[in-house]
């Protein structure tokens, strides 16, 4: 067991030591396309949201409260 996590560390340490930070247009590439997957499902949701008022109609719970 214990050569196994030694060898896990050796090679998390090699990933490590070949590890580059990114350069400014990359990370902003980076940025924008994790924007742009956050906002595509934020839209799908609010699409679905309003297909299930549209198909729900009257049951829907916002629908049936009572003030």
């Amino acid at each position: 067991m214990t050569m196994g996590i030694k060898s896990w560390l050796q090679q998390a340490a090699r990933t490590l030591k070949l590890a580059v930070k990114p350069g400014r247009e990359e990370l902003w590439l980076s940025i924008k396309i994790s924007l742009l997957g956050i906002g595509a499902v934020g839209l799908i949701g609010f699409v679905i949201k309003l297909l299930s008022y549209a198909i729900g109609g009257a049951a829907s719970p916002a629908a049936t409260a009572t003030p």
